[in-house]
């Protein structure tokens, strides 16, 4: 699955997980398991699934100069992933602390560092003249990821924000994407609506984002996605798996999105194999180590 080039703009981070039985309470203090480290953050999560799924992933973001930024370069560059636009910064890498349950529910924090340094002006039409899907999160500054949607929509490119993590975002921005990637809370947040509570609701919630967005995708982890927009609308079942670790699950079912939004597959076809893609890691433990290749998302596809 390799055709159009895919632009990534967004974070790189170090994961720090501890395993634990349970999620603390606020004021409670927990011992966990081993501490371990992982390459992670939305940005580099998403352009690493998209690269091991077959794509041809350009990274654009900012890390410190620091043990951990050439560490997360070089791992980019193992996975064939394009790092001339990672920028080594004076600044520290930034960082997130993760703890995961028993059951595979995860909870974060995260210290931006060297991420909330990428600006506007240190993006180029360069970095998305090649671009068939520019891919966004939320991790950078706002107004750089206003400044890559437009350079992508100026490329010509297919803009795709996965808006995580939640939070309001401008009708500037929104108008500038062509397909919006929530799950059922961060859906909220953009809609400054409740949560859905049913699968009608979720499916009523992404036709009306769908007014503001071209394409709208909800995703509501084990009962699967709806979608809404100019690609038609339905839901998506998930794909039935054992959740071990369900930390970078987003990220790659949006890197396979982009994969095979890239590819030319119709739309409907590329959010099955996203959701396989996202299904896949949740099998497994950390951030980028977790996220499957090719050969194992044909497979639960097909």
């Amino acid at each position: 699955m390799n055709d159009g080039e895919i632009t990534v703009v967004g974070s790189l981070n170090m994961d720090l997980v501890v395993p634990v039985a349970r999620h603390p309470k606020p004021g409670e203090t927990i011992i966990g398991g081993d501490l371990q480290h992982f390459h992670g953050g939305k940005g580099a999560n998403q352009a690493v699934a998209a690269a091991r799924l077959g794509g041809r992933v350009r990274m654009v973001g900012r890390v410190g100069a620091d043990a951990y930024g050439a560490e997360l370069k070089r791992g980019l560059e193992a996975e064939g992933i394009a790092t001339a636009d990672v920028a080594e910064i004076d600044s520290s890498t930034g960082v997130a602390l993760i703890s995961v349950s028993e059951d595979g529910q995860n909870a974060i924090i995260v210290s931006p560092g060297a991420n909330a340094r990428l600006r506007p002006e240190d993006l180029s039409p360069a970095q998305f003249a090649n671009a068939k899907v520019v891919v966004l999160q939320l991790e950078a500054p706002l107004e750089t990821v206003q400044r890559a949607a437009e350079l992508g929509r100026e490329a010509g490119a297919r803009v795709l924000l996965n808006a995580a993590p939640a939070q309001e975002l401008p009708d500037e921005l929104l108008q500038e994407l062509d397909v919006l990637v929530v799950n059922e809370f961060e859906a909220a947040q953009v809609a400054g609506s409740d949560e859905p509570g049913s699968m009608e609701e979720a499916l009523a919630l992404a036709r009306q984002l769908a007014r503001r967005v071209p394409v709208v995708v909800i995703t509501l982890g084990a009962r699967g996605l709806v979608w809404a927009g100019a690609e038609g609308e339905g839901y998506l079942p998930a794909f039935e798996v054992q959740a071990v670790d369900t930390t970078a699950a987003g990220d790659a079912f949006v890197g396979g999105l982009a994969a095979a939004l890239a590819a030319g597959e119709p739309f409907a076809a590329a959010l099955k194999y996203g959701s396989a893609a996202g299904a896949l890691a949740a099998t497994r433990s950390g951030a980028q180590p977790s996220l499957p290749r090719v050969d194992e998302v044909s497979v639960l596809v097909d």
